[in-house]
């Protein structure tokens, strides 16, 4: 059953970072198989996915009261895109920079993603993944292994962090999986 209720969502306390070394079982993303250079193709086809399952009107239901509907996953996505925007800009400016804290679970109360409209977060979910595969598509070969780090000490390259937010995107369209098979 699906509901359009706001019920708090359980923070996502799990380190992630392990995608980079073995395939996701849940949505099936294996890191080792991307090719960096179609970083950016694969951000903007990512997006054309939200853009068109956002016009689905079941996109602001959730399939449970405690997982998020299609509408906040894309505005989750949509803020992924503009701190990876970010930190790559950073990696690529700056000698091994330290990434500023983002809470994605305050991002998502405090910006009330249960609230938002579909048709309002598809332009800034497809401008910020403009921004992004932009920012991946410049890349020179010699850039792909600067450093990063983020607070807690997980060390990125860029090549890294564009994997690591790849799955980010293609697990969270796995989550709305119930929608597009239903």
């Amino acid at each position: 059953m699906s509901t359009d209720q706001a019920t708090p969502i359980e923070p996502d306390t799990k380190d992630w970072t392990w995608v980079l070394d073995r395939a996701c079982p849940d949505c099936g993303f294996d890191a080792a198989a991307v090719d960096r250079t179609a970083l950016g193709a694969a951000i903007r086809d990512n997006a054309a996915f939200w853009a068109d399952a956002l016009t689905d009107p079941r996109a602001r239901r959730r399939p449970a009261p405690t997982t998020w509907s299609p509408t906040e996953y894309a505005c989750h996505v949509r803020d992924v895109h503009r701190v990876f925007a970010g930190r790559v800009e950073q990696v690529l400016t700056l000698d091994d920079p330290e990434f500023a804290s983002w809470d994605q679970d305050e991002t998502a109360v405090a910006d009330r993603y249960d609230l938002q409209q579909p048709a309002d977060v598809v332009p800034d979910l497809v401008a910020a993944a403009e921004l992004v595969a932009g920012w991946y598509d410049r890349v020179e070969d010699d850039q792909w292994a600067r450093p990063g780090r983020r607070s807690n000490g997980s060390v990125f390259t860029v090549e890294t962090l564009g994997r690591y937010h790849l799955h980010d995107l293609v697990h969270h369209r796995w989550d709305v999986r119930w929608m597009i098979s239903g």
